[in-house]
């Protein structure tokens, strides 16, 4: 593999973290009746809501980075690989952090992060 195509695998598995934490952390708050007092506001809404267009944007820019420049094999095995790790990884934050405002402006914010850098050093 290509210098530029191990970029691209590390950049691909960051994304697809980012968006693996951000759905589970978001999974969370649904149904409604489950979700933290501080998301249960007209403005806590518009963070959830908001922070899922955003993680949804993360997830489409992961995929037309892997679909155009790694080979399908190798993007099948990190991106499987990277799904199975989220649940494990997002046990090491605390619950205060996973179920408030904090976890999925985090989690959203480092995936667009990682979007715009790709997006910039392609």
């Amino acid at each position: 593999m290509a210098l530029m195509q191990w970029g691209a695998l590390v950049a691909f598995a960051l994304l697809v973290m980012s968006a693996s934490l951000y759905g589970l952390t978001a999974s969370g708050h649904f149904p409604s009746e489950h979700r933290a007092e501080a998301l249960r506001s007209p403005a806590g809404a518009a963070i959830l809501w908001g922070t899922m267009a955003v993680a949804l944007a993360t997830a489409i820019v992961g995929l037309v980075l892997a679909w155009l420049m790694l080979p399908w094999t190798w993007a099948v095995i990190v991106g499987g690989g990277v799904l199975l790790m989220a649940p494990l990884i997002l046990q090491l934050f605390p619950d205060s952090f996973v179920d408030g405002r904090a976890g999925l402006l985090v989690f959203a914010g480092l995936g667009a992060a990682l979007s715009l850098a790709v997006l910039l050093f392609r």
